[in-house]
């Protein structure tokens, strides 16, 4: 039986674009610049930190963190992040969004500031604590994700509802930016202040004591933006949605909704009658209705994931061919950290801002289904017009040639199923369960960053032992690697017909919650 919207929901998703739709996305979306930030920023310095702590005297190349200490402070925090999203997804449809929104910001403020502190002196204290604090950052960070996509979703209105969800994501990309430009000013600013020979010159005094404080402020700086939207999270009232659907007070949702509107709305006759429960998670109730597009929401971003973040694998022989990275024996520490920042920048201001932005602009026109079925689609050309001709990209005067392909790739990743991915959990499942599903998806997204990240790190080794990284074993070479990788992308496009378009619909209407009660009926 089809019951009607409440009116208060019904407010909400026929109301005009409004200031406060706006400084919600700026609320949730700071956390999100706060955890891309975070995130990213510790790929600037991991070559420094190799630098200062694992130096061998006489070595002909500068110290690197050795292949499990590299594996531990890069991955660490996305181990932390796959936990969190679970927990914070949980628990944000137990205690309700508000409660636990706050709670995310504080822990990365406090882990942020951490990170950049060491206990003790030498190599294995300084990469331990480094790794506890990011951990535990991570934790923080992998709350923000089903918490800021399901607030975002249940504030907008259904005409521009996948906009406002995919801006809160598309603040990954100013994130990711901002992190960039600050480690270049800041190397410029110890550049300028402790110059030093470059390693072929002098090993030991190409990297200056003062290097060491230059990575902690790097990952300090990540606590601003968290500590500037603290306040704001507090005074958000809790979402209409949860109020009135899972804690079935539909006068306080009423009376919330009508201070952010600015509207009188009014509010249901409190019914007497006890509540039936609804169907939960592992209910064959709800395997009946969302299963499938749970399947569709998990494979995809785990699939996509995977693609996403081996990218890493390939940027730094990407800059090295281009010539925006020298072979690091011709720089000294704090000038390595400039060139990787530079280079890390330029792609996110060509390929990783655009591409999210334009997902921003064309989601309510096109849809997300049109949008993740094309990103895949080409992701998967590109993929395999890298790998197939790998030889002729290798050659010196075709590299621009590698770099625009390899720019589109990422294009399409972000005006495609990287954002995507993130909209549509966020509206396809019922009020009750909706951050838990969208923190399910997103953890599946983290283990296949993993597998991107690690999996290819050794995948895409030289198969030839003795070309291969120190303390790698042989891989299958970077030419199969991206073959693999094309047809991953092709999964996710097969996957993505899981997936139910939500485009200009309610989110009672996607859910179901309209059937019934709350959901809870038999049809």
């Amino acid at each position: 039986m089809a019951k009607e919207q409440l009116k208060v929901l019904n407010a909400l998703d026929v109301a005009q674009t409004q200031c406060y739709h706006f400084t919600a996305i700026i609320i949730a979306g700071m956390g999100f610049f706060t955890d891309a930030y975070d995130l990213f920023c510790i790929s600037l310095v991991t070559k420094l930190l190799g630098r200062i702590y694992y130096h061998v005297d006489g070595a002909a190349k500068p110290g690197t963190l050795p292949p499990n200490v590299s594996a531990a402070v890069n991955g660490v925090a996305l181990c932390g992040t796959l936990a969190g999203q679970l927990f914070f997804g949980w628990l944000g449809d137990k205690m309700g969004r508000k409660k636990v929104y706050g709670l995310t910001l504080l822990l990365m403020f406090f882990c942020s500031i951490a990170s950049g502190l060491s206990f003790g002196h030498n190599a294995k204290a300084v990469m331990s604590t480094l790794c506890f604090f990011r951990f535990w950052l991570g934790f923080g960070i992998g709350g923000d994700y089903p918490l800021s996509a399901t607030i975002m979703s249940e504030y907008a209105n259904k005409k521009t509802r996948g906009a406002f969800i995919a801006a809160v994501f598309a603040m990954q990309g100013f994130g990711i930016l901002g992190g960039g430009i600050f480690a270049i000013a800041m190397s410029s600013i110890f550049q300028a202040k402790f110059g030093a020979p470059t390693y072929e010159v002098d090993p030991v005094a190409s990297t200056v004591p003062q290097a060491d404080y230059l990575w902690r402020i790097i990952l300090m700086v990540g606590a601003l933006p968290a500590a500037l939207t603290y306040y704001w999270r507090l005074k958000m009232p809790e979402t209409a949605r949860y109020t009135a659907l899972v804690a079935k007070n539909t006068k306080q949702a009423a009376a919330d909704m009508s201070k952010v509107l600015q509207v009188d709305i009014e509010a249901e006759p409190q019914s007497n009658e006890q509540p039936k429960a609804g169907f939960g998670l592992f209910s064959k109730e709800f395997a009946r209705r969302h299963g499938l597009h749970l399947l569709g929401t998990t494979s995809t971003w785990f699939l996509l994931d995977i693609a996403f973040y081996s990218q890493n694998l390939f940027q730094k022989d990407i800059f090295s061919a281009i010539g925006w990275i020298p072979p690091a024996k011709t720089m000294n520490a704090i000038e390595e950290v400039f060139r990787i920042a530079r280079a890390q920048t330029l792609i996110a201001m060509c390929s990783t801002v655009p591409g999210y932005w334009f997902t921003v602009a064309f989601i309510d026109r096109i849809g997300r289904f049109a949008i993740q079925l094309m990103g895949f689609f080409f992701m998967t050309v590109f993929m395999f017009a890298l790998a197939f001709p790998y030889n002729h990209w290798t050659h010196k005067d075709n590299r621009i040639g590698f770099v625009v392909m390899y720019s589109l790739t990422f294009f399409f990743a972000n005006f495609g199923p990287n954002a995507t991915t993130f909209v549509v959990p966020a509206e396809i499942f019922p009020a009750r369960l909706r951050s838990t599903c969208h923190g399910i998806s997103a953890a599946s997204g983290k283990l296949g960053a993993m597998v991107g990240a690690f999996g290819f790190l050794y995948l895409a080794q030289n198969q030839d032992k003795a070309k291969a990284d120190a303390g790698y074993p042989a891989g299958i070479g970077v030419k199969n690697s991206l073959i693999v990788l094309g047809v991953i992308n092709l999964l996710g496009l097969l996957f993505t017909f899981l997936v139910p378009e939500s485009k200009g619909k309610s989110l009672e209407e996607m859910s179901g919650e309209n059937e019934g009660d709350n959901g809870a009926g038999t049809e």
